[in-house]
């Protein structure tokens, strides 16, 4: 069974308006790297509204090296300088479960467009949910904006009605959450793969876990 039943988004930052297509963008944002904000100002010419949500836990990945707190604050920073930008955490972790969070918060009547890469999309769309045709039906609720991550999406047959290309400005292939890290652990030059106003918090953060 993959609905995990709906609670409330926590808002740290709300867009003011009506958002007639809210673009939602999940991640662990460990920690919100240029990527993040390459993809969401793009996604801007497709919906009112970019809603960054930061679940508390994913089925497909544990947190470490910041707390959830850390990186709400951080993205925070990297964000304040937008503001169709809004920032929620999240007790779902699954796309079904921060929809229904979303149709909520915003309406019935607010289309809801899920970002994420390639690499995302080709994860989510293939994960196990219980029932073969689960993600197919998921998709009566919100549909995909896919950027491009070493390659453009092909999006199984069932699902291309439901799947749009998200055209981006730079190739951020190469920039991760992970590599940030990794070269943080190396001794290696990182600041230039997050946004300039979280480069402290981020050197404060990662580099006491050395």
């Amino acid at each position: 069974m993959y609905y995990k039943g709906t609670v409330a988004l926590e808002f740290r930052r709300r867009a003011g308006g009506t958002s007639q297509r809210l673009g939602v963008l999940p991640a662990a944002f460990n920690p919100p790297t240029r990527a993040h904000l390459a993809i969401a100002r793009a996604a801007l010419i497709s919906v009112d509204e970019v809603l960054f949500v930061l679940p508390r836990e994913f089925p497909h990945k544990s947190y470490a090296e910041a707390t959830l707190e850390q990186r709400l604050e951080m993205l925070l920073a990297a964000t304040n300088d937008e503001p169709r930008f809004s920032i929620a955490a999240s007790d779902g972790g699954l796309f079904i479960d921060i929809a229904d969070e979303c149709r909520d918060s915003y309406g019935p009547e607010t289309a809801l467009l899920f970002i994420c890469g390639r690499d995302a999309a080709e994860r989510i769309v293939g994960w196990d949910y219980g029932t073969p045709d689960a993600f197919v039906r998921m998709l009566d609720r919100f549909e995909l904006l896919v950027a491009p991550r070493g390659g453009h999406y092909d999006a199984p047959p069932e699902i291309r009605g439901c799947a749009h290309p998200l055209e981006l400005a730079e190739d951020i292939s190469s920039i991760s959450a992970t590599d940030v890290r990794d070269r943080i652990r190396r001794g290696e030059p990182w600041e230039h793969l997050v946004p300039s106003g979280i480069v402290a918090p981020v050197r404060r953060i990662y580099a006491s876990e050395l």
